[in-house]
């Protein structure tokens, strides 16, 4: 019986990031875990808003990607929750997005973690910094949005 291909489900989500940039490109990155992470994050213990990706000498990394150990982890390992987390791309794409990082206002930002045939998966995006009014024409689009789906609710009962 051929098995059947698993779907890329949500860990966490960076809500933060899409209030705060204008996403460019985005990649989707494996990344290097320890055992009690994975762990973790079967359970849904993390936080990404605080995150960021960095490179160093050539090399992708998440900061402030927060997985809080299991009461239930290994007794011969001491978790730290807010440890560097290193990112696997291609290098071709890591060269590319190297150059971009170095333009002015570009950044790499952590969208969202996923699991991909039985592997963690991390989206980032190359993004530009929004200014003060964008964030407010952002807060109106959306409760104009909310006000039409009310409207559409009232109507419809």
């Amino acid at each position: 019986m051929a098995k059947k291909p698993e779907t890329a489900s949500r860990i966490a989500d960076n809500k933060k990031a899409a209030y705060n940039y204008f996403f460019e490109e985005r990649f989707e990155a494996g990344m290097v875990l320890e055992g009690w992470e994975v762990k973790a994050l079967r359970e849904g213990k993390v936080q990404l808003t605080d995150g960021y990706v960095v490179v160093k000498g050539g090399e992708l990394f998440v900061i402030g990607c927060q997985i809080n150990p299991l009461k239930t982890a290994s007794t011969h390992v001491n978790p730290d929750a807010v440890r560097t987390k290193k990112l696997l791309l291609h290098k071709e794409e890591i060269k590319r997005l190297v150059g971009k990082v170095e333009q002015k206002g570009y950044t790499l930002v952590p969208l969202n973690l996923h699991w991909k045939d039985g592997k963690v998966k991390c989206e980032i995006a190359l993004a530009k910094g929004k200014a003060e009014h964008d964030k407010r024409d952002t807060i109106k689009d959306r409760e104009g949005k909310r006000e039409v789906e009310r409207a559409m609710k009232s109507r419809n009962r």
